[in-house]
Formats: structure tokens, C-alpha cells, sequence
């Protein structure tokens, strides 16, 4: 008769880190063979950050976890076959192996790449800095690269560094815009929160209002007061016509701590004459009556944030959208703000923990020099 118990991880796969409750069986046979096999897979109610939320992927991870093409042990190529090795000797080779490299060629011989899951393990972002500065070598890919830089460009050219993202104070807010994200199956990205869409849910319930902005009817734009079908790639015509609205109807109402702080407002202003609610209303498929009650109801409010993720970044004008969900919050009065989009405090190491306040020392694009091989684009963050 099998026996089965409860063990608890945390999902790797993304930044979310979800609890897992895996039920783990042993069958008599098994005990024998010394092997183990899963039985279930779901949300742990009593985990602090996912409080039971689990997304479709963490719930089939029995099946990678058996998939027989699974790598197992480490693999090392001899005369043209891959053989399994312990552990040992796999370390040894890559020491033993890694040093000649970079005696005979450089250290730019060596390349490194960071994605899911090993950038999201806590062990592995502790381990990769040191890991890279001894390297010391430029050539860092990441999949970042194709997903999310935009929103670290464009942080670290309005605020000074590349991780200095506001998100928004969920518990507090009363507006709540939503663009390119579907926390209802994601639990939230960036500003992961325990359930996520029970915090969407509690801000209906207090009398606030919940927009989405997303191509798709997505389990989140179901759940919204507003759905706003846009079309693909347009978010960034869509928060320039906000922007253009809130300038218009006089709704611009900046805080005094952050208007000392400002350079360039009058730039936007200009910037953003031309793209009216009707200008853009054909590229983004929304009616301009649409776009001007978001911005009118989004500066009466007692406290708002725009949350934009992946759905703003991986698009041709990803940065300029990620740049004016930043501007919009800082328009209408709630960058920093209670119930608006605000920046944490990390306990150690971060932004916002460093430093004198005051206007960011400055970012800029390639620093280090290195360019991409193909098109010649600038390094960020290297």
C-alpha cells in the first residue's frame, strides 16, 4: 500500500514564488528502489506570499519533474557522446577547463545567461553577483533582454537606476489601472502580492473602481469595472492621449514634493498636444470618450496607480509606455503616494535605502561600452 506525505517548496519557475503543497508517494516497490513519485501539486494556504495561489504551469509540475527527457545528473561530452558524471567531477571539469579558457583567450571568452527559473531562486541571486565579478566578463545575457528592459531603462532615466519601480500601494488605492498584465493567472509581476486578485477584488468591494487595459478578455478584465479591448502594441498612443487630457482639462495636479523634484514638464506637455483622444483612437481601437473618462476618473480620485507589465514592454515603443505609466502617476498626483504607485523599501541594498534624497545621479545606456553583435544596440544594466 502506498504511503503519502506533505511536503512544501516554493514554485521556481517565476518571480511569484508561490507555495506548493506536494503530495509525495511511495509505493512498497519504491521504498525498495529508493524512489519517490508526486500525487498532487496546489497552492499552500498557509504560505505568507501566495496564500494558496497557484497558476496553471506550477500545477503540472509533476510532469516535468517525471518527464523522462529530464536531466537528472550532469552530462559531459566525450568523443561525441554525452556521458552522465557525479557532481564532482562535473565541477571540476567546468573549473578545471573554465580557467584554461580564460588564460588562453580572455575573459570575454566566457558568456553568461540568467533567466527562469535561476534568476528567480533566492540561492542563485545571492551566488550570481559574486559569481559574475569573479568571471569579469562582459558579455551578461539575460531574458530580460526581450521582455522587460524597457521598464528598467525607462526607471533609470526618469528616477536614476534601473530597479527604482514604483508599484502600486494595492491595499490603499481606489483606482486601479491595469495595462498589459493578468494577475488573476499570475498573481501579480513586480509588485507580487499575497492574492493578488482577492486585493483586485477588495478594492470593488470598498466602493473603488478597477480598469483593464488589455487586447484580451483576460480572467483579470473580467473581473474589472472597465474593460478597454486596445489593440496590440498601442499602449503607449493610449497613455499619451491620458496625458494629452490631463493637460487639456487642467486635471494635472502634482504634489509639492515631487514638483521640486521635476524637470521637463512643460517637454510633455508639448509632446503630447498632438495625440488627442481622437488622433489616436484609430490606432488603438478605443472610443475617445473612453480614454477621456479614464483620465478624468483617474485625477478625481482620492488615490489611483497605473500598473503596466510584459504586455507594455515586449512592443515596439515598450520603453516610452513604460515611461508614461510612470508619468501619468506622477500627473495625477500618486507617484509615492498612499493608495498610489509607491516605492519600497528594501531592507537591504536597495535604491531607496542608499544615499541622500534628491533628484538620481543619473543613468545612462552602455555604460560599460559593450554592444550587441547583431545590431549594434547599447548594453543595459551589465
Amino acid at each position: 500500500m502506498s504511503e503519502t506525505r506533505l511536503a512544501f517548496r516554493t514554485c521556481p519557475l517565476c518571480e511569484a514564488g508561490c507555495g506548493l503543497e506536494i503530495a509525495v508517494q511511495t509505493s512498497p516497490l519504491q521504498v525498495i528502489n529508493k524512489t519517490e513519485s508526486i500525487g498532487r501539486i496546489r497552492g499552500d494556504m498557509d504560505d505568507v506570499f501566495s496564500h494558496g495561489f497557484i497558476c496553471p504551469k506550477g500545477s503540472t509540475l509533476k510532469q516535468l519533474h517525471e518527464d523522462p527527457d529530464r536531466l537528472r545528473k550532469p552530462l559531459i561530452k566525450r568523443n561525441g557522446v554525452h556521458v552522465e558524471v557525479e557532481w564532482d567531477e562535473a565541477w571540476a571539469e567546468v573549473a578545471g577547463r573554465l580557467q584554461d579558457l580564460i588564460e588562453r583567450h580572455g575573459r570575454d571568452a566566457v558568456a553568461v545567461y540568467l533567466g527562469n527559473p535561476n534568476a528567480h531562486s533566492l540561492s542563485a541571486m545571492l551566488y550570481n553577483r559574486t559569481l559574475l565579478q569573479g568571471l569579469g566578463t562582459h558579455n551578461r545575457f539575460s531574458a530580460s533582454t526581450v521582455d522587460q528592459l524597457p521598464k528598467q531603462v525607462a526607471a533609470g532615466y526618469m528616477f536614476g537606476t534601473g530597479v527604482h519601480v514604483a508599484v502600486p500601494d494595492l491595499d490603499r488605492t481606489d483606482f486601479l489601472m491595469i495595462l498589459g498584465a493578468n494577475p488573476y493567472a499570475s498573481n501579480g509581476s513586480v509588485c507580487t502580492a499575497p492574492d493578488f486578485p482577492g486585493r483586485i477584488e477588495a478594492i470593488k468591494t470598498r466602493g473603488g473602481t478597477v480598469v483593464v487595459v488589455d487586447p484580451r478578455f483576460t480572467r483579470t478584465a473580467q473581473e474589472a469595472d472597465t474593460w478597454l479591448a486596445i489593440r496590440p502594441a498601442s499602449d503607449a498612443l493610449f497613455l499619451m492621449a491620458v496625458v494629452n487630457v490631463l493637460f487639456a482639462e487642467n486635471l494635472v495636479k502634482i504634489q509639492d514634493r515631487i514638483a521640486v523634484l521635476l524637470n521637463g514638464l512643460e517637454d510633455i506637455r508639448q509632446a503630447c498636444q498632438r495625440f488627442t483622444p481622437e488622433a489616436v483612437s484609430d490606432a488603438t481601437g478605443l472610443d475617445p470618450q473612453a480614454i477621456r473618462q479614464v483620465a478624468r476618473d483617474m485625477s478625481a480620485a482620492s488615490s489611483a496607480a497605473v500598473y503596466g507589465r510584459i504586455g507594455t514592454t515586449t512592443t515596439e515603443f515598450g520603453t516610452t509606455a513604460s515611461w508614461l505609466v510612470d508619468v501619468v502617476n506622477t500627473l495625477t498626483g500618486n507617484l509615492d503616494s498612499v493608495g498610489g504607485a509607491m516605492f519600497a523599501k528594501p531592507v537591504l541594498g536597495g535604491p531607496t535605502t542608499r544615499g541622500t534624497s534628491g533628484k538620481g545621479s543619473g543613468f545612462r545606456i552602455g555604460r560599460g561600452g559593450g554592444k550587441t553583435k547583431v545590431n549594434g544596440y547599447p548594453e543595459v544594466m551589465g
